[in-house]
């Protein structure tokens, strides 16, 4: 799977079949409470995190971190560095203003 190179706002008066397709896979990277856990501790990080220092946090395996930091580098949220046999994950900040883009609401529409 590709990264996610551009959504249009659901607002758009209109989102083409491959807008919403993509918007949908966002989502779907972020539908779970494990990789939602994982971007919460990258966006409380002061820099790169090291994968080995997500394992506690999460209470998860080493195998299990790495299958949700992959599907979330896949959709384009997270940024993976590597250094010497470690792996290093940031946030991807292009990436959260889209899905900060994505659920913005025009002016006038309200819940």
């Amino acid at each position: 799977m590709l990264p996610i190179a551009c959504c249009a706002p659901l607002a758009a008066p209109d989102l083409d079949e491959d807008e919403a397709a993509a918007t949908a896979a966002l989502f779907a990277a972020l539908g779970n409470s494990a990789r939602v856990k994982i971007v919460n501790l990258l966006a409380a990080g002061a820099g790169p995190v090291c994968l080995c220092n997500l394992t506690v946090p999460l209470g998860l395996a080493q195998a299990t971190v790495s299958q949700h930091l992959k599907r979330l580098v896949e959709a384009g949220l997270v940024l993976r560095e590597e250094r010497g046999k470690w792996s290093y994950f940031s946030l991807d900040p292009e990436a959260f203003e889209r899905v900060a883009a994505l659920t913005l609401l025009p002016k006038g529409v309200c819940c």
